[in-house]
């Protein structure tokens, strides 16, 4: 009778310590989340000491804060403040034409590739759910190839460059309604290997 209380005294607490070391976060679907990590914040300070905090509700933590200046240049991927952390290209109902005001962003895009040739991406075309799978599957494709053709227009290499589409199976907006679908109807620049 003992062995099992002590058991279960031992194992509860064992058990909430995994329970908090989880750091996956999961979407609704069950699959893990991706996201780009958080880029570090730049302060224009030199340098900032060390201040006593409270951090995540724990009393004595402490945080750091980083100088402005490592050395380092900043990965434009990484920063927000870039044009290259946008990577959403939308389109209207049944085109592939590239909008005026998504033009700037693949050039910016392009000419990165152009002077980084070991960095490569996938163009993942996506459609609303208007039409047929097939359709948006090839308009999801057609989309994609059209930003490939303006990348490589910048000097970006195909070699660097895979085209995938989607089509309607994976959107990001789920209403039925006009705006939903601007949403869905989108090619995304994903950066493999970072």
């Amino acid at each position: 009778m003992k062995f099992p209380v002590r058991f279960l005294i031992t194992l509860i607490p064992v058990a909430l310590l995994a329970a908090c070391a989880t750091t996956g976060e999961t979407t609704g679907g069950g699959e893990a989340a991706t996201s780009a990590p958080a880029p570090a914040a730049t302060q224009p300070s030199s340098s900032m000491p060390a201040q006593s905090s409270t951090a995540g509700g724990m009393e004595g933590a402490e945080t750091m804060a980083a100088p402005a200046e490592t050395g380092f240049a900043a990965d434009p991927l990484s920063d927000p403040n870039s044009i290259l952390a946008k990577r959403v290209i939308y389109f209207d109902f049944d085109s592939t034409e590239i909008k005026p005001e998504f033009q700037a962003l693949i050039e910016a895009h392009g000419r990165y590739l152009a002077e980084h040739p070991d960095v490569s991406v996938t163009l993942e075309g996506h459609a609303d759910e208007r039409g047929t799978r097939e359709y948006n599957m090839a308009l999801g494709e057609r989309r994609a190839k059209a930003v490939r053709r303006f990348l490589a227009a910048q000097g970006a290499s195909f070699s660097q460059m895979k085209v995938v589409s989607y089509g309607e199976e994976r959107p990001v907006a789920f209403g039925h309604d006009e705006k939903s679908w601007r949403l869905n109807r989108r090619v995304e620049i994903v950066y493999r290997g970072r």
